[in-house]
């Protein structure tokens, strides 16, 4: 096996698709990276214009934000109140919210008084999806999260003439390319149709979908934008955490989208023994290129042998895992052990979200959109 080749700026390495180094052993992600950090700068300028065109919109809310209770999603809510906006709050219960999340949720909406609408997915329904993504081995088990998540946004949005979905994507934390062979496109309705046709049990009922023809009627025909909020801001996590901590008596997690108890096996466990991925390298890459983490403590959070802050957790949500699904041990060490399967095995979208998505960029350079 080759030896693993690291970034001499970031902690990206060759576990990452597509990447390459230049003659001071700097890598692809990280340099784009900075490229578009200094882009996103020029958004600061722009957020009073923003926010006066927001306000302008009469009515009960004038933007829609999801909640997931992690940092990014809570600071936005925060940020989204005290700047004078009405926003409606959007939750996506699958049945795998952390204990901590929950509470973070419920301070956050009691606090800052807002509407909260939460959606939530019949277990037994979820768990039989989970389940046949399992039996196919594809990658991005969290599609089902995702692509469910995005539907509910987005339709809530038409429904009540929301334009602007105000969401905790953002540059600073989270604005490094992700390498093409650590998700999939979360927007292939077809390729989660086919999976669940071939190896579930059940009919959808109360899971919500989104196809990328949806994407495209919702943003050309209801006019409706995805914002990424905290780009309008010096965002920083650690301030972010501090605030919501002395403000709302938010518990912090200790990596990105840890607030879902399945999100953290699967980053911390799935990942890297099935698909050889640790997802870590990208999320502290990200803060390094930010400045808002050095390399060497990055090295330093490497050095443990998996995103878990303890043996006792990994042991801990593992078991949970196993008896929420229905497994047994052996069960969980046969999915390990098989290959991957790449997603367009199966029936999917890709080329034509392939196709859409260079026309839309095309688009918003010629100033169409």
């Amino acid at each position: 096996m080759n030896k693993k080749i690291v970034c001499s700026r970031c902690v990206m390495d060759t576990t990452a698709k597509n990447i390459h180094f230049n003659s001071q052993g700097i890598c692809n992600y990280c340099i784009d990276f900075e490229k578009k950090i200094e882009l996103q700068k020029k958004n600061k300028d722009y957020l009073n214009k923003f926010l006066d065109k927001l306000k302008l919109k009469k009515g009960t809310y004038n933007c829609l934000i999801g909640l997931s209770g992690g940092i990014d999603s809570c600071y936005t809510l925060h940020k989204a109140i005290e700047l004078g906006l009405k926003p409606l709050v959007v939750h996506m219960d699958n049945g795998w919210n952390s204990e901590l999340a929950q509470n973070n949720i419920e301070n956050l909406v009691k606090k800052l008084n807002v509407d909260l609408y939460t959606h939530v997915i019949d277990w037994s329904e979820y768990r039989d999806m989970m389940n046949s993504f399992f039996k196919a081995d594809v990658l991005d088990v969290e599609l089902l999260m995702d692509n469910a998540m995005l539907s509910v946004n987005y339709s809530l949005a038409a429904k009540y003439n929301i334009k602007y979905i105000l969401a905790g994507t953002n540059t600073n934390s989270e604005g490094m390319a992700m390498p093409p062979n650590m998700n999939w496109i979360k927007y292939d309705k077809r390729n989660i149709i086919d999976i669940i046709k071939k190896f579930g049990n059940i009919k959808i009922k109360t899971y919500p979908i989104i196809s990328t023809l949806d994407l495209v009627k919702y943003i050309f025909i209801n006019r409706i934008r995805w914002v990424s909020f905290l780009d309008y801001f010096n965002y920083n996590k650690y301030q972010a955490i501090k605030l919501l901590k002395d403000k709302y008596n938010f518990k912090p997690y200790p990596y990105k989208h840890y607030e879902s108890v399945f999100t953290r096996f699967y980053q911390g466990y799935i990942l890297p023994n099935k698909f050889g991925i640790d997802k870590r390298i990208l999320h502290l890459s990200t803060l390094i290129i930010s400045k808002q983490i050095t390399r060497n403590e990055s090295l330093k959070e490497l050095e443990a042998p998996h995103a878990y802050p303890s043996e006792e957790m990994l042991e801990n949500d593992k078991s949970y895992f196993l008896k929420k699904m229905g497994w047994s041990t052996d069960n969980l060490d046969e999915y390990i052990k098989r290959p991957e399967i790449p997603h367009d095995f199966y029936r999917s979208e890709i080329k034509i979200y392939n196709i859409l998505f260079k026309v839309y960029k095309l688009i918003k350079v010629l100033k169409f959109y």
